[in-house]
């Protein structure tokens, strides 16, 4: 499968105990020109708790917005950039749909305290 920047997978992704998994929505944040041999992709969690938006470390997905639509999320997300996670390929189910970065790009800078 290809895979590319923007694209909102379900996947496993751990819960922070790293001892289980919970499949949920993903956003594939890294870049679409690394190309290594490890089978695995960099991912952001996206989680449908909306008390953790508000931070410049996360995106809020508003399902009913033309980019919401795109997204294939059910209902209002949002991408949190602080919980990362590098994910090997087995562990994505499907692609349900893809979110523009701009917005992610910036509260990834802010993540990882790039200008």
């Amino acid at each position: 499968m290809k895979y590319r920047r923007g694209d909102v997978f379900l996947a496993l992704f751990p819960y922070s105990d790293l001892r289980s998994a919970k499949r949920r929505p993903v956003v594939v944040v890294q870049s679409n020109e690394l190309e290594t041999d490890l089978a695995q992709l960099i991912v952001a969690m996206i989680t449908s708790d909306l008390r953790r938006a508000g931070h410049p470390s996360r995106v809020t997905a508003t399902r009913n917005s033309a980019q919401g639509k795109r997204s294939g999320l059910l209902t209002d997300s949002v991408v949190m950039t602080d919980n990362l996670y590098t994910a090997r390929e087995r562990a994505f189910n499907r692609r349900i749909g893809f979110l523009e970065m701009d917005a992610i790009d910036s509260a990834l800078r802010h993540t990882l305290g790039l200008k």
